[in-house]
């Protein structure tokens, strides 16, 4: 049985976490909205200028498959926020509403209520209401390219009859006028709050009670993950969200970790390829080039292609970065071992896995895919 094993990992965690094993519930009421959370599950830290609401989240999932919220008419947030792919879009890299290849991938918004830092590789980010902003306002990279453009938006919202009811239920306060870019964005970041995945066959073995949940090759692949002598890939894919970038009510905010994972090492002042030099470009700090955010593991199956750049195509080949302590890349411009890139995690030094043992490990990470999440149609598209 894995569960004292797994009960270990999860200490760290926090108490709710490791209690998260033993199936208990957390429902908890916050203010007028009810949080009806998985077991298992505590409470995502909400902002006191964004209280929950469900007319907020109602007026969020609208906004967020609109598109008439992009410069060309014909992209949203679900754009690159798929839910039948977890909310990721599949590509490598994005494409934003004007066709600019962007240099790093779609994150996941499944959990993202649980993130405490938000996208890649921004420390100071971590807010979910000042992120929705980025992508309407952003010019490098322009990704739904409303810079200058947000009154003419604003206006068609103004008159459309759908928002002209939603906007003062979400926003009963701003008698005058409720429709404006800043409640746009709490809007959005309650809906996505409310995104959350915890129905996946790894949750029912543990938390259900369903001991054919899972395969046995996917249990002895969790013994895997939890295992210091053997994988240990819990010490960076940790907790109820399998991320060390997790926040909650209750927990202690420590700082966030970064992590190169030896994925390049190019020769010269940077072993990362330029623009995408981690966390280093706001620290400035040469040990943090290659430094980024540790991504949940949950549905990982469906977030293909990996790394922030989605520079590695399958999960097989993620397992085998791991096993190697980073990638080699033989010739050409990213040549480089990546296994010696001298600010590399000092976690990341290689496993000596069976080939059994290498689909174990891949069996327990598919055991993490919720079919449910994907065709919630609380999530889905209203319009």
């Amino acid at each position: 049985m894995v569960a004292s094993s797994l009960t270990l990992r999860l200490v760290g965690f926090g108490a709710l976490a490791a209690a998260a094993l033993w199936g208990f519930e957390t429902r908890h009421q916050t203010g007028a909205y009810h949080w009806d959370l998985p077991p298992g599950f505590p409470t995502p830290r909400v902002p006191p200028d964004n209280p929950m609401s469900e007319a907020k989240v109602r007026l969020g999932r609208y906004l967020f498959y609109d598109q008439r919220l992009s410069v060309n008419g014909a992209q949203s947030c679900a754009s690159c926020h798929r839910q039948e792919l977890a909310f990721t879009d599949g590509r490598p890299t994005a494409i934003g509403a004007t066709g600019q290849a962007h240099s790093r991938s779609a994150m996941s918004l499944v959990n993202v209520a649980y993130s405490s830092v938000l996208t890649w590789s921004d420390p100071n980010l971590r807010s979910l209401e000042k992120q929705a902003l980025v992508p309407m306002l952003s010019e490098h990279p322009e990704e739904l390219g409303l810079h200058r453009r947000e009154d003419s938006v604003l206006a068609v919202f103004r008159a459309d009859p759908i928002y002209q009811g939603l906007f003062p239920e979400a926003f009963p306060e701003a008698a005058k006028d409720p429709v404006t870019l800043a409640n746009v964005a709490k809007a959005l970041a309650a809906f996505e709050r409310t995104i959350i995945s915890a129905r996946s066959p790894w949750d029912r073995f543990h938390y259900s009670g369903d001991a054919g949940a899972i395969s046995d090759s996917a249990k002895r692949g969790e013994v895997l993950y939890f295992s210091d002598v053997l994988a240990g890939c819990y010490r960076c894919h940790g907790g109820f969200n399998f991320s060390d970038a997790t926040d909650y009510v209750g927990n202690t905010r420590a700082p966030v970790e970064f992590h190169n994972t030896g994925l390049y090492n190019l020769a010269g002042a940077f072993s990362y390829p330029s623009p995408n030099l981690g966390i280093y470009l706001h620290t400035k700090r040469p040990a943090d080039v290659g430094k980024f955010k540790t991504p949940t593991l949950r549905n990982v199956e469906l977030t293909a292609p990996y790394m922030h750049d989605g520079s590695i195509a399958t999960l097989e080949e993620v397992v085998d970065h791991y096993v190697a302590g980073g990638r080699t890349i033989a010739g050409g411009p990213l040549a480089g071992a990546g296994h010696d890139n001298p600010h590399k995690d000092p976690r990341i030094g290689g496993l000596h896995l069976t080939a059994q043992q290498r689909e174990d490990l891949l069996a327990f990470l598919r055991s993490l895919t919720d079919g449910e999440v994907i065709r919630d149609a609380r999530f889905s598209s209203p319009w």
